[in-house]
């Protein structure tokens, strides 16, 4: 099985902060998009994939929040491909503060035809991606 997977560091800005001092969950939501950009952008070309008319919407989400994540904190999340199936896969994160794991998450994803907003198979090549080792 390939790896398909992707690292950032994320600044925490003062805009990210909640009025409990410490980032809002919402930024998480837009924390973990920005993760699922790069990771198609690096491996599989989001932007291709839409022009072929297809796109990858969202059917759940899953966070849970082991610790707080503060300002001026540096913060290193990563993203993988953990499963697919016949239109969907999964993805997993994980989000990490001076070292500690803060939070996880989880997102199954559909592909859908953007022209009747119907499921449609994963792409042939992301279903290579991920069964062949790199």
């Amino acid at each position: 099985m390939a790896s398909i997977d992707i690292e950032i560091t994320i600044p925490v800005r003062t805009y990210d902060i909640d009025s409990f001092g410490h980032v809002s969950n919402i930024v998480y939501i837009r924390w973990l998009e920005d993760l699922r950009l790069e990771l198609f952008n690096k491996h599989f070309s989001f932007q291709s994939l839409m022009e072929s008319g297809t796109t990858l919407v969202l059917k759940s989400t899953y966070i849970e929040y082991k610790r707080s994540i503060n300002l001026f904190d540096v913060v290193t999340a990563r993203m993988w491909v953990d499963s697919i199936a016949k239109a969907s896969l999964e993805l997993h994160a994980e989000f990490y503060a001076g070292g500690l794991l803060t939070t996880t998450a989880r997102h199954v994803g559909v592909f859908v035809d953007l022209k009747n907003l119907k499921p449609r198979r994963v792409p042939e090549d992301v279903i290579k991606k991920f069964e062949c080792p790199n």
